[in-house]
């Protein structure tokens, strides 16, 4: 875990990132990390996920979507850019974003006026390095490592990093299984 910083050109503390590495063995393990993700989510939270193809992006965010008790099956939303479930309750809707086939560009990420539905919503972004973390100083970036030099394909190390104040509390917050 890091302290904050002194930031001597804006003569504040700028809030450091808190890590959390977890292993993850299985895809129902996958899914099951994103329900426990889900308990520590608000409406305003972002979610960037960062993971080779196959690491376990979606199966985490079905996992988030169970959590957050959403409508609608979720689906990597590769195709069709970015997907909103509802809330089946009263919690925040989940939208899910795949910025893959999306350029460095900010204008394409404008387009999606993800902006707008951050304050009511958590918004989960595949692919989002580079893209999107204007839209909050507080974020949570999930990084999905297949295990290195493992024989099980479904071995990962998942690393979690809240950026910001939002999440200096990261490791104390995560309810465990």
């Amino acid at each position: 875990m890091e302290a904050a910083h002194n930031d001597p050109a804006a003569g504040t503390a700028v809030p450091a990132a808190v890590t959390l590495a977890l292993a993850v063995e299985s895809p129902e393990q996958m899914r099951g990390l994103g329900r426990r993700l889900a308990a520590v989510l608000a409406p305003g939270d972002l979610v960037m996920l960062t993971g080779e193809l196959g690491a376990g992006k979606t199966t985490l965010t079905r996992g988030l979507g169970e959590g957050l008790g959403v409508r609608g099956a979720v689906t990597s939303p590769t195709f069709v850019i970015a997907r909103v479930h509802p809330s089946l309750g009263t919690g925040p809707a989940l939208v899910h974003v795949d910025a893959y086939r999306l350029g460095g560009g900010l204008d394409e990420m404008e387009d999606l006026d993800l902006d707008v539905s951050l304050p009511d919503s958590v918004v989960v972004v595949e692919w989002g390095d580079g893209k999107v973390e204007e839209l909050s100083e507080d974020r949570l970036h999930v990084v999905i490592d297949r295990a290195v030099g493992d024989t099980d394909d479904e071995r990962r190390t998942v690393t979690l990093t809240g950026i910001g104040t939002r999440w200096a509390a990261l490791p104390a917050e995560l309810p465990q299984d």
